[in-house]
């Protein structure tokens, strides 16, 4: 793959602290985010690399290997273990014609190690294959998405892969698509693509696991006297009846009418809805009289 230059990305120098990646990720995040760049894909491209760079950047060892190898970091404990390898070569009176190895590199040129390593005519590691990197994605859905087993296409490294999203998924769930990621070196397997989901908060309906939260407002005189009162779920409208005396704050559970378990089959968490009893306001003389006539019985 292309070298990406994951510093430029996010607009910073090599030698920028932690505090400097994350106030860049948060401020290119927020201005490339697909919520505010409806169906633009340049926008939705930019969002995936600050978030990858951003990965690897804010991981102190992700980041240590991508300084020292570059696109090639994800190789870097095989690249280790090799350097090792020559130093221990050279050690037994073997190679290089007992240049020093200050350097890691017996005064050789980075580049012709790395040929070496990938195939440019080193002795053990000639012909080695190598994983390729893998990729990480983010993509953004909403509760009623996440609800829905559905596709979607999003644009990964300048490709479109389209997937099937099932339902349930969680916030910050991680799949694995394989082989979606770079190309494998000396004819080594492609790497794999990690989709990590984030779903926005819903204004209405709170998830906690499988289970969905919602308050519903009744009047005085429902709550009192008993009465209906149609609701809003994910799946559609309900009609429920208020049993007489309901009580501020009173629960009341629909089983099944939660939130899809993930790849469970018509299986379902449940609905658990809270009244919410509003009291009337600007009550006129009839009707205060009428309520101190009931507080004296």
């Amino acid at each position: 793959m292309d070298y990406i230059d994951y510093y430029k990305i996010l607009d910073l120098k090599k030698d920028a602290s932690t505090e400097d990646i994350k106030k860049a990720y948060r401020k290119l995040a927020r201005k490339h985010h697909p919520d505010l760049n409806p169906n633009n894909e340049e926008a939705n491209k930019k969002f995936q690399q600050v978030n990858e760079a951003n990965e690897v950047l804010s991981d102190p060892e992700k980041r240590k290997k991508y300084d020292k190898y570059g696109k090639d970091w994800q190789h870097a404990d095989q690249l280790d273990a090799q350097q090792r390898q020559q130093r221990q070569y050279q050690s037994q009176g073997g190679g290089f014609g007992g240049s020093s190895y200050a350097d890691g590199f017996g005064g050789g040129d980075f580049s012709d190690f790395f040929s070496s390593m990938f195939g440019g005519g080193g002795r053990s590691s000639r012909n080695s294959p190598f994983k390729g990197q893998d990729y990480n994605a983010d993509l953004q859905l909403n509760l009623l998405d996440a609800y829905t087993t559905h596709k979607q296409t999003l644009t990964v490294n300048g490709k479109q892969v389209r997937i099937t999203i099932p339902a349930g998924v969680e916030n910050g769930q991680k799949i694995k698509l394989a082989n979606y990621g770079a190309p494998g070196v000396n004819n080594g397997p492609p790497g794999d693509l990690y989709i990590k989901f984030s779903i926005s908060d819903d204004p209405k309906f709170k998830r906690k696991g499988n289970d969905i939260y919602i308050q519903e407002e009744i009047d005085l005189y429902t709550a009192v006297l008993g009465g209906e009162k149609i609701i809003d779920t994910l799946n559609g409208k309900v009609k429920l009846k208020v049993p007489e005396g309901t009580q501020p704050d009173a629960s009341l559970r629909l089983k099944g009418k939660g939130f899809p378990v993930y790849k469970k089959e018509n299986q379902f968490g449940d609905l658990y809805i809270k009244w919410l009893v509003k009291l009337p306001t600007s009550l006129n003389t009839e009707q205060k009289e009428l309520f101190e006539k009931l507080s004296k019985l």
